[in-house]
């Protein structure tokens, strides 16, 4: 909106240099504008040599660097970085209908000069006379498709000379395009006129039933409620301006949006100068129109320096959607209302009769500067909030403010503009709340400080636009046509102006370019009046901004006006920017931490340096074919520092592989595609890269790249794989055409037939996604991209997973379904197995591989392969609408694209492997696909077989022959994954012993590999003897399996003579709770594993046999010790299941072992006194450790048996009847405590490893170190604790005793003996 001044220069330069317009090739010959030449006949013509009006949009296309039309630029553009970028021309009708217009001199302000951009469904608009031309502008010049809505005029109804009156409302009614790039084949289109209300209503201007229109006009009782007369006849411009500043009926803005579960209705608002905000609900069958509130304006008193300024008119001035993008299952929508101090919130509600209701209201021009604007300081008269827009996630309010001022030291005047940003407080219901809603984000921005005065329609022409690059940046749109870029940019404001040539014609609107990628923003696009379409790069941005002048936002000049090239001569572009404003995107995603600067690639002078030399050292050596000293010469200038993308020779070898033909033109549209050009560029490609790698190799410069940039030599191969794939692809599309042509005969074109097909579908997505990403690429066509960006062949398997249903869509026949989806799968296996060959062919020239990713295993082309790879599956399972041809080709490109897919995933496995990466989660997802594509493929060959059965009788071995080749290749792919599964299906299929062993040979692994697997499933079956015979074969295999099997591995062991060991198994084995081993993880192991009492103990018995057998040494007998005593416990855990009436479920009890604990604890529990007895004999079978860790135990033991008799009764009978030395023991004999101390202390008592005097010493004398307090440290500690103690406390002690010092037979005789 400040024009630059060497631009300017130049544009006076191109118009004195006029003849030099009729070179272009986009300029008509002189004869068809010979009469028209004339300057008397043109009316308005300004002075200043601009080309006549015919001409403006061609004279700025003449002035179109070529880097914008063909791909090259030339080197006097070279230096110029900020310049935007021509983008399209507008479609033909649109120029012919222009071309009318000036035909009868009929001023283009009264004609025109009103159109938009709709950012949510990428439509332009603009209004010609009676006509709405409406295009997507990111369609190629040769598929452009432009729909015109004639306007239905009436001269006692709409004035028709005033075409930039109109509001127009762009609707997307395809709720599966919001948020997307998908394109909406849906919209509604909605006209308002700001003066005379009519309203004109397209249901859907694609309908194939025309684009028959609804119109509604203002009632005269409602326009002189506003204080306006009904117009009668034709005013002349004049009077129509003076009315138009002057009246209280005009609409500020409108706003639409489709109302859900309604087909083709549309609900529209419009805002008043008078506060009036009007509803129109919008049918094919007619338009309701209603007012439906009514806002107050709080506005400014006129006076002073601000009387001319201020009017009756201008607010509310702005009506916005809260959320940009609406859900189809939302029931009400909410939109903003901008008035002169206040931001208020309504709510129309879509499911009760179109209700609108006021939610909040928040003032923002006030005197508490928090809230948003302060006022009524010093020096400042006036402020406008002029225009409001949100972020995309509707958590963001910019709003565009005008400050009126005058410096108190000067006297003189100026304005002021800024920019308020807003967002709302967390936390906050804002249905239910009155608090404040919203807060600052940021402080105020003030883009200009100090601008010239403009009068209130100049003010309230412009408009603010968000959400472009550079992040943060805002485009302001003046009245007069100029467009003005604000960017934050290194701790201050910057602006960058749009400036094109005055015969380009105003600036209609700016939108955002959408992103391949919905999460990341765009360029900005710039719709011109007479010079079409052009989008401002980031690089542009930021190279071409400058500090804000003390000038005005319009095109008038200014006393302090430095031009941009000035401007960027201070500034060195490093790549090393300040940190810019957050954007709404990082606010609404947790501060999400993006590049600083994403659009430039941060190349320092010596990059450039390098860049040049290696250029020019390439270009010699095909001119001369020498390379003299060029290692040395690269090496100094760093070429060898940076590894990956930015590698020098990576950018060199892109840069041919990548490189743009001249002679392709956006014209011809799909004819390229027949022309023998593209195979002979992707050829020329090929011949020129294959010459770099032998410039890299005679140059010594490959043998360097190997040892220090393994990355950077694995992505220029990684160049000659895609661009062989790339003819590979291209051959194949002229195959499939070539089968089409043939089955459909000669009634349809050559470029028809070229223009079909799901490859053709997918080449035009995948070029659509390069043209938006490259603004330089947005005039050219979408297969001509796609065919030249080779490096790039990543994105058709991106698209292939993102875009597929748009490919193959329900809505298809089943065979076009099947025939899509086979091109498909052909397109993708070509593609992988055409770089495979170029990498066996060029093995020598790739670096080591160790830690490489290939570019065909990353994660975009396994989801795009596996994406065409459901898709068969999902058409192969379908077996009701297949016959047997079908299903055997969607069998063969099922196997081919697993077979491609499953080495993609081995690959990036190993890769990651290699690296020491986190695998666990590709490899499951590996395992889960393999599994799931090989099961699949199998099953059909089984149902192949059956068919073949059923439908020819007496060729049995033909139909063994054809069904063991196919099953043969998929049992090589199974074997090559390791897909265990589908590998022993088909060897128990087959039936083929000496095919299991082979591919058993064939598979081994570290942890046992297919052999592990197959005696797995032949334990599962119970075939033993079969695992172990065949294990004879495999014997470290065999071993490695039976580590996790003892139940088999003792057999192994008593096979191999190795009793030892198979003594031990099977000890550890008897001694296994329920066989439930860490090893063990299927149920139906568990279930059969488990062992009752009596197995156990013919365990034990194999196992003292097997200990014997091994031959007596010093462990022998120990061994034999610990086996006995096991078997002494589980004969005692019998006894005690046959004395324990109270046990409710014996057989569950019989088939469990008992751990030596629970069974104590279980016969402590018992009132049987023998059950208190045997505890002490399964603590003397135990072990010493057990004994030690297990003392409280004991000791409950002792106490039981110290209650199991009546010790006072015993003592009266002592001292009653006076009991001889011999009397005494023999009654002490039969006491529970005699017994136990005689079964634990005395000479004769077996216990296993240490006694229990090393554990619990009998009297408290004996103890070598005695704890102070420890009342539990003997067992005569314990028995003081008895309650009888203080009577008979010495027959106690006499009893255990004597009972330790007892050298009879220290068992019971009911007791189980202690050897059978």
């Amino acid at each position: 909106m400040f024009s630059c001044g060497p631009k300017k220069k130049n544009n006076a330069r191109d118009q004195i240099r006029a003849p030099t317009v009729l070179d272009s090739p986009v300029t008509p010959s002189p004869h068809r504008r010979s009469p028209f030449n004339d300057n008397n006949a043109i009316p308005n013509r300004p002075l200043t040599g601009t080309p006549a009006p015919w001409t403006p949009r061609l004279s700025v296309l003449a002035r179109v660097p070529e880097v914008n039309r063909n791909g090259k630029e030339d080197n006097n553009n070279n230096d110029d970085p900020i310049k935007p970028v021509f983008v399209s021309e507008f479609p033909q009708i649109v120029c012919d209908e222009q071309a009318i217009s000036l035909h009868k001199r009929i001023p283009l302000e009264e004609y025109g000069g009103s159109g938009g951009i709709d950012k949510s469904t990428s439509l332009a608009w603009i209004i010609c006379g009676s006509k709405v031309f409406v295009w997507s502008y990111l369609s190629p010049a040769s598929s452009m498709n432009c729909v015109v809505l004639e306007i239905p005029f009436n001269d006692g109804d709409v004035a028709n000379d005033d075409a930039g009156s109109w509001l127009v409302s762009v609707v997307n009614c395809d709720s599966s395009s919001f948020g997307s790039n998908k394109v909406a084949k849906h919209v509604a289109v909605v006209l308002c006129n700001r003066k005379t209300r009519a309203v004109i209503y397209w249901p859907d201007i694609y309908s194939r039933s025309g684009n028959a229109s609804v119109t509604s006009l203002a009632s005269p009782d409602e326009l002189e409620a506003v204080g306006e007369k009904p117009p009668f006849k034709r005013k002349t411009r004049q009077s129509k301006q003076e009315t138009d500043l002057n009246g209280l009926n005009v609409f500020n803005s409108a706003i639409a949006s489709a109302v859900p579960d309604c087909s083709l209705a549309c609900v529209a608002l419009a805002c008043s100068s008078s506060g009036e905000l009007w509803q129109f609900e919008c049918s094919p069958t007619g338009i309701r129109r209603r007012k439906v509130y009514e806002i107050t304006s709080h506005l400014p008193l006129k006076g002073g320096d601000l009387g001319k300024l201020v009017s009756n008119k201008g607010y509310p001035r702005s009506l916005t959607w809260r959320f940009p993008h609406h859900s189809s299952k939302e029931s009400n929508r909410q939109f903003l209302v901008l008035t002169d101090c206040e931001i208020q919130c309504f709510r129309v509600e879509f499911s009760s009769g179109m209700h609108v209701s006021r939610l909040w209201s928040q003032e923002i021009v006030g005197t508490d500067a928090e809230l948003g604007i302060k006022k009524d300081l010093a020096g400042q008269k006036g402020i406008w909030p002029l225009d409001v827009q949100v972020d995309d996630h509707g958590k963001v309010i910019t709003i565009l403010v005008a400050t009126f001022c005058k410096d108190r030291i000067s006297s003189s005047s100026y304005m002021q503009y800024s920019l308020l940003t807003m967002q709302y407080k967390s936390g906050l219901d804002v249905e239910s709340t009155n608090e404040r809603i919203l807060e600052k984000k940021v402080p105020i921005e003030v883009i200009i400080p100090k601008a010239r005065v403009e009068d209130e329609d100049f003010l309230f022409s412009m408009r603010l636009r968000i959400g472009g690059k550079p992040s943060g940046s805002t485009v302001i749109i003046s009245g007069d046509g100029t467009a003005t870029v604000s960017h934050y940019h290194r701790n201050a404001t910057r602006l960058y102006q749009f400036d094109l040539p005055y015969d380009a014609g105003k600036v209609l609107d700016a939108s955002v370019l959408p992103s391949a990628d919905d999460y990341e923003e765009g360029a900005w696009v710039v719709l011109t009046e007479k010079a079409g379409i052009w989008v401002i790069p980031e690089k542009a941005v930021v190279l071409g901004g400058v500090e804000p002048p003390e000038r005005s936002l319009s095109r008038k000049g200014s006393s302090n006006e430095r031009s941009a090239q000035e401007e960027i001569r201070n500034l060195t572009f490093t790549g090393n920017f300040a940190p810019r404003r957050a954007s709404s995107e990082a606010w609404g995603t947790g501060d999400r931490q993006r590049a600083a600067f994403s659009g430039i690639t941060r190349r320092t002078a010596q990059d450039e340096e390098s860049e040049a030399l290696l250029s020019h050292f390439f270009n010699e050596f095909l001119s001369s074919g020498q390379v003299d000293r060029s290692l040395e010469k690269l090496e100094t200038s760093g070429s060898f520092e940076r590894d990956g993308e930015t590698n020098v020779f990576v950018r060199m070898s892109k840069s041919i592989v990548d490189t743009l033909a001249k002679h392709w033109t956006t014209t011809r549209g799909a004819e390229i595609l027949s022309m023998a050009v593209v195979s002979t560029q992707l050829l020329e490609k090929q011949q020129k890269h294959q010459k770099f790698l032998h410039f890299l190799a005679l140059s010594k410069c490959h043998e360097e790249l190997c040892s220090r940039q393994r990355y950077a030599l694995q992505i220029i191969l990684e160049h000659g794989e895609k661009l062989s794939a790339m003819i590979q692809l291209r051959e194949l599309q002229n195959l499939f055409s070539q089968n089409r042509s043939t089955s459909v005969g000669s009634s349809n074109s050559n470029v028809d037939i070229q223009m079909s097909g799901s490859l053709w579908d997918m080449i035009q997505l995948v070029g659509e996604r390069a043209r938006r990403n490259t603004v330089l690429l947005m005039d050219r066509d979408n297969a001509e991209v796609f065919y030249s960006k080779v490096s790039d062949l990543e994105i058709f398997f991106y698209c292939l997973d993102a875009e597929l249903e748009y490919v193959i869509r329900p809505d298809h026949t089943f065979a076009i379904q099947i025939q899509r989806a086979c091109e498909l799968s052909n397109a993708c296996v070509s593609i992988i197995r055409t770089c495979f060959d170029y990498k066996n062919e060029n093995r020598l020239w790739y670096p080591p591989p160790e830690g490489l990713t290939p570019w065909y295993c990353q994660p975009v082309v396994r989801k795009g392969i596996w994406s065409v790879g459901s898709v068969l599956l999902q058409l192969l399972n379908d077996t009701s609408r297949l016959d047997r041809t079908a299903k055997l080709e969607l069998y063969n490109h099922l196997e081919a694209l697993t077979e491609v897919l499953l080495e993609a995933y081995s690959g990036a496995v190993t890769a990651k492997i290699e690296r020491e990466e986190e695998h666990k989660g590709l490899l499951n997802e590996y395992w889960e696909r393999r599994d799931a594509l090989l099961e699949s493929l199998y099953q059909h060959v089984k149902e192949f077989e059956a068919t073949y059965k059923d439908s020819i009788e007496g060729a049995d071995e033909l139909n063994e022959e054809a069904t063991m080749k196919i099953t043969s290749h998929l049992l090589s792919i199974a074997k090559r994954h390791g897909c265990y599964k589908v590998m022993w299906t088909i060897c128990c299929d087959v039936n083929d012993s000496e095919l299991l062993r082979n591919v058993m040979h064939e598979s081994l692994g570290p942890t046992g590999g297919f052999s592990n697997y197959v005696f797995k499933k032949l334990h599962e079956s119970k075939q033993f003897s079969e695992l172990l015979r065949l294990g004879e074969e495999f014997p470290e295999e065999l071993s490695i399996f039976l580590k996790e099997h003892p139940d088999l591995l003792w057999l192994h062991d008593l096979f191999l003579h190795h009793f030892s060991s198979a003594s031990e198994t099977l000890h550890a084995l008897a001694l296994t709770q329920n066989m439930q081993s860490t090893t063990v993880t299927e149920k139906e192991e568990q279930v059969d594993m488990k062992l009752k009492l009596s197995d156990r103990k013919n365990l034990l018995y194999l196992s003292k046999i097997a200990a014997f057998a091994a031959g007596k040494d010093a462990g022998t007998q120990d061994k034999v010790d610990r086996i006995e005593a096991d078997l002494k416990i589980l004969k005692l855990q019998e006894e005690v299941m046959k004395r324990l009436a109270s046990i409710v479920d014996k057989q569950l009890v019989d088939d469990q072992l008992l751990h030596p604990e629970d069974l104590i604890k279980l016969c402590l529990e018992g009132e049987d006194p023998e059950l208190s007895l045997w505890t002490f004999d399964v603590f003397a079978w135990t072990s010493s450790s057990f004994r030690k860790n297990h003392r409280k135990l004991l000791e409950d033991c002792w106490k039981k048996a110290a209650s199991q008799d009546d010790w006072s009764k015993f003592h009266d009978a002592y001292m009653d009847e006076g009991w001889s030395d011999e009397e005494t023991l023999q009654n002490l004999k039969n006491t529970a405590l005699f017994q136990a101390s005689s079964r634990c202390y005395a000479l004769q008592s077996v216990t296993f490893e240490e006694g229990f005097d090393q554990v619990l010493p009998l009297r408290q004398e004996n103890m070598e170190t005695s704890t102070l307090g420890d009342m539990s440290s003997s067992v005569e500690t314990i028995l003081m604790q008895h309650k009888d103690f203080s009577v008979a406390g010495k027959l106690m002690l006499m009893a255990v005793m004597l009972g330790s010092e007892h050298s009879g037979d220290n068992r019971i005789g009911e007791g189980p003996s202690p050897m059978e």
